[in-house]
């Protein structure tokens, strides 16, 4: 074979290139690309072949062997975004915010498999043992059963854990693990690969599950070849805003249970605490009903969540009217005052537009649709929807209202936290509404005529 080619890699997003390059195409980071040394394809450069591999060993799809038991941490927010608990031979990665509370949450989550009898080790490449156990006196979490570990030599780790054989082993940070075999500085592309790829394979090998920390860049993905989330079963998000005490585990993909599923944390002095009901907790500092203010009946994974929708829309100053976005997509804020102007006629030209998700929650499901134009609404002509009434529906470019999936778990929860009416698309299984007064309409201009007497 020929000479391998050369090949320069982004330490930001992990896209390849065949020549070095001040600034990276895909992500647009500079200064960020650099040359990667080519893996070698087998001994004397020789390519695989079926005469010198062993035989793999297969099984049937029916076999009568019952899977592993999950096991439990204790905590239901955490174990309900897992999927019911950790699988055994599962590799996990959770990314964040600096600081947002990921070591804090993960020791709080190691002490509490490790006393409810799972073998546990946490190893720490940022911290000294020192520092983990002054965290941990700080949450009361000094007579965990939890075996410390402060090592960046990931070979190391490997022959510790191989003799120790834990049941979980939670890696404190991927990025700072150093595989000797790969030349190549700590928390580059090719170390932060390898490092995931030994530690999955020993999950799989071993059947230890495996929870890996990561950094996230400054647009909110994790760093590092985006391979590495591929290669794990799992991927969790921690997710907040500095100015609240709210956090949010997001699963964003989960070979062993429902994606998108929410967790829901509250930082206090001694830790994080579980919030069971996330809707009162995100709806418990709403004041007076005001124009701008509606309730959003939305779904996170499979659990129902109401939370606030704030709009402010005010005579701008500039030829060019601001629109400001917090915790919703912006595009699609722009395609709901354009379908109010075309299918309404209710202009928003020369007037600021700015839109926040009260709580430090992000929304993404588009049911909020219907929401932000009714708090668009509100804001502009200055009247308040009538209290206890909660919003949700999609809105198409025609006009017209589409139904949004789970609308029973919707009114379902609005219920349960006192709320008396619902205003939602024509169509869609409601079930029993209960003493729950649903108003339906089929299409924009029916809602905004009735709700607001134009359109």
């Amino acid at each position: 074979m020929g000479k391998a080619r050369t090949v320069f890699t982004c330490a930001e997003c992990g896209a390849s290139f065949s020549k070095w390059s001040g600034r990276c195409e895909s992500c647009g980071a500079w200064n960020t690309i650099a040359e990667e040394a080519p893996l070698a394809t087998g001994p004397a450069g020789k390519s695989l072949g079926a005469r010198r591999g062993a035989a793999v060993p297969l099984t049937d799809l029916a076999s009568d062997e019952a899977p592993p038991p999950r096991a439990a941490s204790g905590m239901a927010e955490l174990d309900r975004v897992l999927g019911g608990g950790l699988v055994p031979g599962s590799a996990v990665l959770v990314g964040g915010d600096p600081g947002i509370g990921k070591s804090t949450l993960l020791l709080q989550a190691a002490a509490r498999f490790a006393q409810g009898g799972l073998p546990t080790v946490y190893v720490s490449g940022e911290e000294a043992s020192a520092q983990v156990r002054m965290r941990a006196r700080r949450l009361g979490l000094a007579d965990a059963p939890v075996k410390l570990a402060a090592d960046t030599n990931l070979r190391d780790i490997l022959t510790t854990l191989e003799g120790e054989r834990p049941g979980l082993v939670i890696i404190d940070s991927i990025q700072t693990m150093w595989a000797d075999h790969v030349d190549s500085a700590p928390g580059s592309v090719a170390q932060v690969r390898a490092a995931a790829h030994e530690l999955t394979v020993f999950a799989k090998r071993r059947g230890i599950s495996v929870i890996m920390v990561g950094h996230v860049t400054k647009d909110g993905q994790i760093a590092g070849p985006r391979v590495v989330e591929h290669m794990v079963d799992t991927v969790l998000y921690f997710e907040g805003e500095r100015g609240h005490q709210f956090r949010i585990l997001r699963s964003v993909k989960n070979r062993f249970g429902p994606a998108d599923e929410i967790g829901v944390f509250e930082m206090t002095g001694g830790g994080l605490a579980e919030v069971a009901n996330p809707s009162a907790l995100f709806l418990g500092e709403r004041g007076t009903p005001s124009p701008g203010s509606v309730v959003f009946a939305g779904i996170e994974g499979t659990r129902p969540v109401l939370v606030e929708l704030q709009a402010l829309v005010a005579p701008s100053p500039h030829s060019q009217p601001r629109r400001a976005v917090v915790g919703w997509d912006s595009g699609r804020l722009a395609m709901i005052l354009a379908v109010l102007e075309a299918r309404c006629g209710i202009p928003f030209a020369g007037l600021d537009v700015y839109l926040n998700v009260a709580g430090g929650l992000k929304i993404s499901e588009p049911a909020a649709d219907l929401a932000v134009a009714a708090a668009l609404l509100s804001a502009r002509e200055d009247a308040a929807l009538p209290p206890e009434t909660v919003v949700f529906g999609e809105i198409s470019l025609s006009g017209a209202l589409r139904p949004a999936t789970q609308t029973e778990n919707r009114l379902k929860e609005a219920q349960k936290l006192g709320f008396t009416t619902a205003i939602a698309p024509a169509g869609g299984r409601t079930g029993a509404a209960g003493r729950l007064s649903l108003t339906r309409h089929a299409d924009l201009a029916g809602f905004v005529g009735e709700t607001f007497g134009a359109g």
